[in-house]
């Protein structure tokens, strides 16, 4: 993995605590974020992952704790406001619009740069057509950066499941993110696509400069790809260091083996 030009602190999770009726979710969890870097939540299932993605882009509302974003510290913001701060999601279970072809699909991801009206965008006016091209002019770049422009014009529902992944993640890439959260990217993927999608996510991070955020079940994916990784157990934080230094922690080689704890 090539050196990246990793910058300051731009996401810090100070003692997030969740829970649901009683049951803990999560519990004092703390870690920071770094500009430009590939940072990896792991843990095994139920650890909490996914709880902890959907706190920091406002589905959830922690009970404690607070989000610090470029200096911006919040309990609480709602998704929308995340996504206009430049954070950007995946989901595990594809959320896309199945009946709408590719194009229109990464389009989608679009509308939070949209300056134009309802009204206007419906009769076509001319500052509403200009931005439409405009718009669609970025979403071609996109196609042609996943490599997938032979699909533009498929309906998503048609399309394998690696490449449903692609739409994905290039709808998320059409909101310009400056962070990016990927939940398991990889997942249900055979060994060919899980490449092309490792590919794809740091060349992100390359190209784009995006700082990527990133739940995957893989170990190899993981410790390839990532610059730091934060572990996850029974929503306690067990584990946070480089790749070697998690690889050789006695507590997540316990929770990754099933030892008692």
């Amino acid at each position: 993995m090539s050196e990246r030009n990793i910058g300051e602190v731009i996401l810090d999770v100070r003692n997030i605590s969740l829970s649901f009726g009683g049951v803990n979710a999560l519990t004092d969890i703390s870690f920071n974020v770094r500009e430009h870097e590939v940072r990896a939540i792991i843990g095994p299932n139920g650890a909490g992952k996914s709880s902890m993605l959907n706190c920091i882009n406002g589905v959830y509302t922690p009970q404690q704790g607070s989000i610090t974003f470029r200096g911006r510290t919040f309990s609480h913001m709602n998704s929308r406001q995340v996504a206009e701060m430049g954070v950007a999601r995946t989901f595990q279970n594809l959320a896309l619009f199945k009946g709408m072809n590719v194009i229109d699909n990464i389009m989608s991801g679009r509308n939070l740069k949209m300056k134009c009206n309802l009204f206007q965008q419906a009769l076509r006016l001319g500052a509403a057509q200009r931005e439409e091209e405009a718009h669609r002019a970025f979403v071609e770049q996109i196609i042609d950066f996943l490599e997938i422009q032979a699909y533009r014009k498929t309906p998503v529902g048609r399309l394998p499941y690696g490449l449903q992944k692609r739409v994905d993640l290039g709808r998320a890439l059409a909101m310009e993110p400056q962070v990016l959260l990927l939940d398991e990217p990889m997942a249900g993927m055979n060994v060919e696509e899980k490449q092309d999608m490792c590919r794809f996510v740091l060349d992100v991070n390359d190209e784009f400069g995006t700082t990527i955020v990133l739940i995957e079940h893989d170990m190899g994916v993981v410790m390839d790809i990532s610059d730091r990784v934060v572990v996850l157990d029974y929503g306690k934080k067990i584990g946070d260091g480089s790749p070697d230094e998690v690889r050789g922690n006695p507590e997540v080689i316990a929770a990754y083996l099933g030892t008692t704890h």
